[in-house]
């Protein structure tokens, strides 16, 4: 937990240290991040960073969870407003292009997303990934469950395991089009927004059969 120091200051001067963060670490992840990066980018003494977080890895951590919660926050929104009034597979196609268009948009979250999970270190991976574990299975199994009661989608079908592909399939659609070797099949990668949607469209409309109701 950051200590009281960090929530006494200044709005503007902390989402200044955030974004370097943001940009550092989703840049060269967190074994390779500097602080004194991170300090020169936010214009503040190196040592005010001890002031604020215990160590760089709770300073890691912190930025991972707050980023996290930017994209639940900001993905609630637009998933809130998107049209329920058709399929659940045309559904998730707008959904995991509005995710893919999430990430184009905000580069800072991306990079951060793409630290998060490509973490070599298992003990420093499974902590950052709590936050962003959190929002996908408090997001995903209510969703799940109101196609379920219009009929939209197989009453047998098993919330952990749509769940669980669904955290296999989201990090994929953000991180793909970004960073080489993440995606040899789909072809995502360097293709603008628009270019993603027709492939992502594709690819949910061939999991139809997973999610439909039989018959």
């Amino acid at each position: 937990m950051p200590t009281s120091t960090w929530y006494r200051l200044n709005p503007v001067k902390r989402e200044r240290v955030l974004e370097a963060a943001q940009r550092e670490f989703g840049t060269h992840g967190y074994s390779t991040g500097s602080l004194n990066t991170i300090a020169r980018e936010a214009d503040i003494a190196k040592g005010s960073l001890f002031q604020y977080f215990e160590d760089k890895l709770e300073f890691f951590t912190y930025v991972a969870e707050e980023t996290a919660s930017r994209i639940h926050t900001e993905m609630e929104r637009r998933i809130a407003a998107s049209d329920f009034d058709q399929s659940f597979t045309h559904w998730l196609g707008d959904v995991c292009c509005m995710w893919a268009d999430y990430f184009a948009e905000h580069p800072l979250e991306r990079g951060v997303t793409a630290a998060i999970n490509l973490e070599i270190d298992n003990a420093v991976r499974a902590l950052v990934r709590k936050p962003s574990n959190h929002y996908y299975m408090r997001t995903i199994p209510p969703l799940t469950k109101v196609w379920r009661e219009r009929g939209d989608i197989r009453p047998d079908l098993d919330d952990d395991a749509t769940t669980a592909l669904l955290m296999l399939i989201l990090p994929h659609l953000a991180l793909a089009p970004y960073y080489d070797g993440v995606d040899p099949v789909l072809g995502l990668r360097g293709k603008s927004p628009e270019e993603q949607h027709p492939v992502i469209r594709a690819f949910v409309s061939n999991l139809a059969p997973l999610f439909e109701p039989k018959g």
